[in-house]
Order: C-alpha cells, then structure tokens, then sequence
C-alpha cells in the first residue's frame, strides 16, 4: 500500500533536512508553495508539516512560517553518585563539575526562596502534616545558553529553626546544601530514592524551555527524596523535583562495577 501523500511530502523534506540540503535556522517552503508544488490541499500540507515538528525537525513560529530546528547535543546526566566525588549528576556542584568536564557551559539562576504550606505530595514524602510550614529553593539551569532544566527543594521548616537559616537566604550555597546540612547540623543523608515520571509539560514548563505548546515533547521528572538516620529508619528531610525537557536530555544509572567516563549520547 502507498504511503498516504502528507507522508511522501514530509519524507522528501525530512531528506532535504537530514541532507544538509537545508540548514538549521531556514524556513521550509510556506503552506502556499507546498501546495503549489505538490498539487496538495492545505490539510494533507499541515499533516506534513506536523509530522516533522513530532520528530523535532522543525518547528513553527506564529506570524513568521517553519523552520528547520536547530541542533541541541543532549546532555547526559549521571542519576546514581560518583564512586570517586560521591556526587550525582543532577544535584549542585555535582552537575556544574559533569557540564564543565565534558567542555559545556553551566549556568544556574541565583535561587528563588519562599516559605508556603507542605502540599499534599510534598507532606507525604517529608512524611509531615499536609500544612505543614516549608521551604522551596527554586532554580532554572542552562547548558550552552539553552535551558536544560527546572529544580526546586522542599525542607522542613524545623531546619531553618535548628540552625540552617542559609536556607532561606536568596543565594547559592556553593558547597551544596546537603554539605551545608551536613556541616552545620550535623544532618548526613545516608541515601536517597529516585522517583521517575515521563509527562506531558506545564504551561509554564513548556514556555521556559521554549517547547511546543501541543504537548508532544515530553518532560521528564525526577522526584529525589533525600534521608538521614533516624532512631528506628531512615528520615526524609528534603524532596527535590528536577525537570527535564526530553528533546535534550538522556540519563545514565551505574550498577556495579563500570568505567568512569560517560559515553557519547545516544542516538536511539
């Protein structure tokens, strides 16, 4: 059986894109020309159009027409520690130091901080009452000039109250507040558990990372409860939520005895 037209219209132009025949950053023909081109009516040239956008070729900009997207390498991202640094890629100056090594430009917004009333998700894996008073650490990430990532914190309030009050100062806690933790309360994380989902991204989300607004990029969320020992089992004291756009981001978990370099991203 043939493939339908929008098909055979998309394919030609995916060719013309993979080819280098048209570059990163040129316009594709308008709606008009590839009507005219292919004899084809303007819902057999849209379906061609989305067809490509779903695969991250192009993309279209209101009032302007499409465009072949521009090349973003993905960044791997180390989930599990380093068996040398004991830092993970995803948190602090474990992934300025990964983004650095690999000759990439980190970049990280001073943080936002505010204080507001644990959320249900967020009580339930702090283990405290719905309500309960907590701080948020919010921060946006770029590699290369290109948003790479969203990270926000949440700490019980009771840690501000033992001492930490850098916790709710608006600016960077170069050595990481799990150290700071550490080094000021005498708080040891002794573990942690990754939580992982694949969603589609908020409206917000999808506006920072400058994704289509149809849902069809996918982010992917990274939900990290950090503990420390308690008198009978471990204790959570922080729950960070990390999210990813998936068009630029890949991650890698180590079990076991392997290499320390990371391999090149891959390509399917």
């Amino acid at each position: 059986m043939a493939d339908p037209m929008y098909r055979t219209i998309a394919q030609e132009l995916q060719d013309e894109i993979l080819s280098g025949t048209v570059q990163p950053g040129d316009q594709i023909p308008t709606e008009l020309e590839l009507r005219d081109k292919y004899s084809a009516s303007r819902n057999t040239i849209r379906d061609a159009v989305k067809w490509l956008a779903s695969r991250g070729l192009v993309e279209t900009k209101p009032g302007q027409g499409t465009f072949v997207k521009q090349n973003v390498k993905p960044f791997l991202t180390l989930l599990s520690r380093d068996l040398e640094s004991g830092l993970s890629g995803i948190e602090g100056q474990g992934w300025f130091q990964d983004v650095k090594e690999r000759d990439r430009i980190p970049f990280a917004t001073v943080p936002l901080v505010e204080v507001q009333a644990a959320p249900r998700h967020i009580a339930q894996r702090l283990r405290i009452p719905v309500g309960t008073q907590i701080i948020i650490r919010r921060q946006e990430r770029h590699i290369d000039r290109t948003p790479f990532a969203l990270q926000s914190t949440a700490y019980p309030m009771e840690l501000h109250h033992m001492g930490a009050t850098r916790l709710l100062v608006a600016e960077d806690v170069p050595e990481g507040t799990v150290t700071y933790l550490e080094e000021r309360l005498g708080l040891r994380e002794i573990g942690h558990r990754d939580r992982i989902l694949v969603r589609a991204p908020r409206e917000d989300e999808a506006r920072f990372f400058k994704l289509p607004d149809d849902g069809r990029v996918s982010v992917v969320s990274v939900v990290r409860t950090g503990y420390r020992a308690g008198d009978n089992e471990p204790v959570p004291f922080r729950v960070t939520f990390t999210v990813f756009p998936a068009d630029r981001n890949q991650f890698v978990i180590n079990s076991g005895n392997v290499p320390n370099d990371l391999p090149e991203p891959a390509e399917g």
